[in-house]
């Protein structure tokens, strides 16, 4: 299964695919789609809308993982990565892919196993469960990784759940 996570924002939006086979997590490839500052918003949004769709069709994701939008103190920041994350997804349902979306504190559990984790506990462990030699940067890129991690876990827990539902 290859798994695409994603970390939207309107200047940098990190992406990271990963494939997963048992228990083994190996990345693809992983980077960040970056706009220019002082681009119209609606241009920003077109430049990430076209990069994850040249993406998706390049690296053929089975499914697609973002991390929930965390609104802070500045709304007009909070709104622009909204936009942006409406983008992201929708390039990914338009190519038909399901979408999973995940808290920053569900990802910590997942990685880290304690979900008030510190930001650079989590980019090492991403790099410790993907073998890295370093933790990718920006960090927008390591917290991509590791929403995919996150995915691979819960979606191993979700299908032992269901065949046991189903018995």
């Amino acid at each position: 299964m290859r798994i695409l996570g994603i970390d939207p924002g309107i200047a940098i939006v990190g992406f990271g695919f990963i494939d997963k086979q048992g228990s083994k997590l190996t990345p693809v490839q992983y980077g960040c789609i970056q706009t220019e500052a002082h681009t119209p918003e609606e241009e920003r949004l077109l430049h990430v809308y076209e990069g994850m769709v040249q993406l998706i069709e390049k690296y053929n994701p089975d499914a697609v993982a973002l991390e929930k939008l965390f609104f802070n103190r500045n709304v007009t920041t909070a709104m622009s990565v909204g936009q942006a994350r409406g983008v992201l997804v929708l390039a990914a349902v338009q190519k038909g892919l399901p979408v999973a979306e995940y808290t920053p504190m569900q990802v910590k559990q997942a990685i880290v196993g304690y979900g008030k984790a510190e930001k650079r506990q989590v980019q090492e462990m991403t790099r410790m469960f993907l073998k890295l030699q370093a933790i990718p940067k920006p960090d927008d890129v390591a917290d991509a990784l590791a929403v995919a991690i996150c995915h691979a876990h819960s979606y191993t827990l979700n299908s032992k759940l269901n065949e046991v539902l189903r018995s």
